[in-house]
């Protein structure tokens, strides 16, 4: 075997064994409704007391971290909540649930192919299998005693930034803020949402989902006086999300707010 390729391939399994082993503190979970099954991963504060409460945070996964591997949705995200500071400064439960192959998190269709709209935001309409298997776990996790009721949040990157806007728009009550990177969703569904403070990412260079898509959310969120905050990164393409989990105040901002 070509001794480059022998490199490649070792490197390759010490950043998975690297990887596996960051993550393991998540716990392997799932969520059963009928006969359709949601798999997530769970990361509890560290001495979790079932007799405290805690705020609890959704992170949805983009396009390419779907399947059920139970494991490929923690790829972005999941060792910024690992940091030994933010676990002591921010002890909270962190859940990341993994949207199946042939889903989507958002209520959308997909160019195709035939002009430059990658993707169409529909306005309303009922949630997808996988959404809705996700508003199931959310209730159910609002009905544990040690999850603070007014301290819920979830955020997400690509297809979990525009999912972020789809669960905000069937569950606006439910969330005390949210932040979504390099997202997007339909002007008229923005309305929903409103009254849910925003952090919304994006780069200037993205060619995945054009700058464009975010900016329409914000200008609406603008226009309805609503809480947003915007973040460009200028140079950035698709992966705004490492400056976005860079950035300073990006979980105090988060979890300062209260429903």
């Amino acid at each position: 075997m070509n001794k480059l390729l022998i490199l490649v391939l070792l490197i390759s399994g010490i950043v998975k064994s690297s990887f596996a082993q960051d993550i393991s503190q998540y716990s392997r979970e799932r969520f059963i409704s009928g006969g359709d099954t949601l798999l997530y991963r769970m990361l509890l504060p560290e001495n979790f007391d079932p007799q405290k409460k805690y705020p609890v945070l959704f992170f949805l996964h983009g396009s390419g971290e779907r399947g059920n591997d139970n494991e490929a949705q923690l790829f972005h995200g999941s060792k910024l909540f690992l940091q030994s500071q933010n676990r002591k400064d921010f002890p909270a439960i962190i859940i990341f649930p993994q949207c199946p192959k042939d889903d989507f998190w958002a209520n959308l269709k997909r160019g195709d192919g035939t002009t430059s709209e990658r993707f169409g935001f529909q306005k309303g309409g009922k949630p997808g299998k996988a959404m809705e298997l996700l508003i199931g776990l959310i209730s159910e996790m609002k009905s544990q005693k040690y999850a603070a009721k007014d301290q819920f949040y979830v955020g997400g990157l690509s297809m979990g930034g525009m999912g972020t806007f789809e669960l905000l728009r069937h569950k606006p009550k439910v969330f005390a803020a949210a932040f979504s990177i390099c997202g997007g969703d339909h002007v008229e569904n923005v309305k929903k949402y409103r009254k849910v403070p925003l952090w919304i990412f994006h780069g200037g260079k993205d060619t995945v989902v054009p700058l464009e898509k975010s900016e329409i959310v914000v200008n609406e969120l603008k226009r309805l006086n609503a809480e947003v905050k915007f973040t460009i990164y200028p140079e950035a393409n698709h992966n705004s999300w490492d400056p976005a989990f860079a950035e300073p105040g990006f979980l105090s901002w988060i979890f300062s707010h209260r429903k």
